[in-house]
């Protein structure tokens, strides 16, 4: 299931290469919705496992020293040989931090216009507003840092994540509360306390499963509060379709991202009730119409109760926010704001 949306192409169109990590599939979305904006797109994954010495090579890149040398300069002659052979008319660099300095001056020397869209914090990353003034324009998720890097001299904007419109999906049924992502200490305790009030409620993903080959992977050998179910990592697409069959879905930021994270947009994009704990969500959505906003345990059960109870009330905020997410924060709505970064 999904919902394409018109083409709002760019009357040219250019040879995009889009170099990008793997990141949960993420290029696929930002991909699909360059071409539907009518640009012909070369995919380089500069971090794609695509074999076994590549996963090592991946973990060796995150690392300092020698090896961790060797390794991101090998990811860097590829990103090289992939603008070479692609030529582009326009580059998007989606993080890039383990991409050498050679890297970046392959592509001054190209000529090319380019925007490096950044999905997570500065802090979380090896850049400076100074390095960030030479790499740049830049495209962050994060508020704070983009004004930080206006400041310093950057040329940056606001862009915040975004539902992937144009994915296949179906429906799954799950007759509860559901979350999907990672488990924070502040995501424990919002599904423990909906578990104790007796909602029903199951968590997924590598850290909350109780399959052996994730728990020998994680070393999470405790177990999920009492009465909340654990499932496995899930494909984009599939958990997609877990969102949509919930009773509803919870996304707790907690203080560990500044910016609002991918299953903001996801969750009312695929017609799920949106339990989240930002109020500042009112820049996107308008709370109690088109999403769920609790700031205390004792809140989130209150609203999951209310959900339960008057399904009819929860269907109207569910299909408000499916509204309200086509029509303007889909990935295809966001590169907009990338195309002007390459004018």
């Amino acid at each position: 299931m999904s919902a394409p949306g018109p083409s709002r192409g760019d009357a040219r169109g250019r040879r995009i290469l889009l170099v990008t990590p793997d990141f949960h599939g993420y290029w696929r979305a930002i991909a699909a919705a360059l071409a539907r904006r009518g640009h012909e797109v070369r995919v380089h994954r500069y971090d794609a496992a695509t074999a076994p010495h590549r996963r090592l090579e991946n973990r060796l890149a995150h690392r300092g020293g020698a090896a961790g040398d060797v390794a991101r300069r090998r990811k860097t002659d590829r990103a090289i040989a992939a603008l070479r052979e692609t030529a582009p008319e326009a580059v998007l660099v989606v993080k890039g931090d383990l991409l050498g300095d050679a890297w970046w001056e392959a592509l001054d020397a190209s000529g090319a216009p380019r925007a490096l869209w950044l999905y997570d914090e500065l802090d979380r990353m090896p850049y400076t507003p100074q390095r960030l003034a030479e790499l740049g324009p830049v495209a962050s998720y994060s508020p704070s840092d983009v004004a930080e890097l206006r400041a310093a001299g950057v040329r940056a904007v606001h862009l915040a994540n975004a539902f992937d419109s144009l994915a296949r999906w179906r429906p799954r049924p799950t007759p509860a509360v559901t979350f999907v992502g990672a488990r924070y200490a502040e995501r424990e305790r919002a599904v423990g306390a909906l578990a104790a009030a007796g909602v029903p409620v199951t968590a997924f993903g590598r850290e909350w499963s109780r399959h052996p080959i994730d728990v020998l992977r994680t070393g999470r050998r405790d177990a999920p509060p009492a009465g909340v179910g654990a499932g496995r990592d899930l494909p984009r697409e599939e958990y997609y379709g877990v969102m949509a069959g919930s009773l509803a879905t919870l996304n707790v930021h907690g203080d560990a991202h500044e910016g609002f994270s991918m299953r903001t947009f996801e969750a009312p994009g695929v017609g799920a009730v949106q339990l989240i704990d930002r109020p500042d969500v009112a820049e996107h959505y308008e709370p109690g119409r088109e999403v769920l906003v609790f700031e205390h345990d004792d809140e989130l059960v209150a609203l999951a109760e209310r959900v339960i109870a008057e399904p009819e009330w929860a269907r109207g905020i569910a299909e408000a926010g499916r509204r309200r997410t086509l029509a303007e924060h889909t990935f295809v709505d966001r590169l907009a704001i990338v195309e002007d970064l390459w004018r």
